[in-house]
C-alpha cells in the first residue's frame, strides 16, 4: 500500500472467529487492555495496525471505533466480518463491500424521518471510497487465488441491535430498503462515529446465512470454519494492495 507511512490501520471484527489469525500475522505486537477489551498493535505485513473485538452490538462497536480514533491514533478504520443476506441474488459464502450503511432500527419519526440518524440530515452514511476500492479488489483476488465460487456486491448494508431470523420482518425492511444488500450489527455504527470524527472507513461482510428461521445455527457453523480464513486472506491482500 503507497500511503503504509502514514496509515495507522484500526481492524475491528465483533467475534474472535472473524479476526483469528490475525494477530498471529502481526511484526512485534503488544497488547493493552481498554475498556473491558483487549487492544492489539503491531505490524501486519508492513501497516502500523491496531487490532480489536468490539463484541456484538452497535454501542459496543461505537465505543470501541471511538477509543480505536482517540486512544491509538488510528487513521483508517476497517470492519470485517459475517452478515446475513439480505437479497435474493446475495448468497451465502459471497462477500459485501459497503459502499453505505444505514442504522435499520433507528426511528425517531415523527420528529425525524425514519432512519434519519437525528441532528445530522442523514441517513446513509458513505464509505471511503479508496478504502472500499482497495478492500474490493483485495477479495477478488483472495477469491480467484482460492478458487471460490463467490461473488463480490458492493452496496448498502444495514445495522440494528436484533439478530435477524424473521423472514417477515427483513421483507418488510426490504420494501422500505429495496437496495439492502445485507444486515448485520455494528457497522453503521462504525460509520457514524467515523463520520463524525472525519476518519476513512470500509466495511466488509462475509454473507453467513439467509437471516431466516435457520439464521442462527448457519451463522455459528460458518464463524467457526470460514469467517477467519476469509478476512485473513482478504486483509494480507489488502496490505499488500
Amino acid at each position: 500500500m503507497n500511503s503504509a507511512q502514514k496509515m495507522r490501520l484500526g481492524i475491528i471484527s465483533a467475534l474472535a472467529e472473524e479476526q483469528h489469525g490475525l494477530i498471529e500475522a502481526m511484526k512485534s505486537p503488544y497488547k493493552l487492555i481498554h475498556g473491558m477489551r483487549e487492544y492489539t498493535a503491531g505490524k501486519l505485513w508492513e501497516i502500523d495496525s491496531v487490532c480489536v473485538l468490539s463484541r456484538i452490538g452497535k454501542v459496543a462497536a461505537a465505543m470501541t471505533a471511538a477509543i480505536l480514533v482517540e486512544k491509538f491514533q488510528v487513521t483508517h478504520i476497517v470492519f470485517t466480518g459475517v452478515a446475513g443476506s439480505a437479497d435474493s441474488g446475495v448468497r451465502v459464502g459471497d462477500v459485501v463491500v459497503a459502499e453505505s450503511l444505514i442504522q435499520h432500527d433507528m426511528d425517531a419519526s415523527p420528529l425525524f424521518p425514519r432512519f434519519e440518524v437525528p441532528l445530522t440530515g442523514i441517513s446513509h452514511l458513505m464509505s471511503d471510497r479508496e478504502l472500499s476500492r482497495r478492500l474490493h479488489a483485495a477479495t477478488r483476488q483472495y477469491l480467484e487465488t482460492e478458487k471460490l465460487p463467490s461473488n463480490i456486491h458492493r452496496g448498502l448494508i444495514g445495522s440494528g441491535d436484533q439478530f435477524m431470523e424473521n423472514p417477515a420482518k427483513l421483507a418488510e425492511l426490504k420494501r422500505r430498503l429495496p437496495d439492502l444488500l445485507a444486515v448485520e450489527m455494528e457497522g453503521a455504527a462504525v460509520a457514524q462515529v467515523c463520520f463524525e470524527l472525519g476518519v476513512p472507513f470500509a466495511v466488509i461482510r462475509t454473507i453467513s446465512d439467509d437471516a431466516n428461521e435457520y439464521a442462527a445455527t448457519d451463522f455459528m457453523h460458518f464463524v467457526k470454519t470460514v469467517a477467519s480464513r476469509y478476512a485473513y486472506g482478504i486483509l494480507k491482500n489488502f496490505c499488500h494492495s
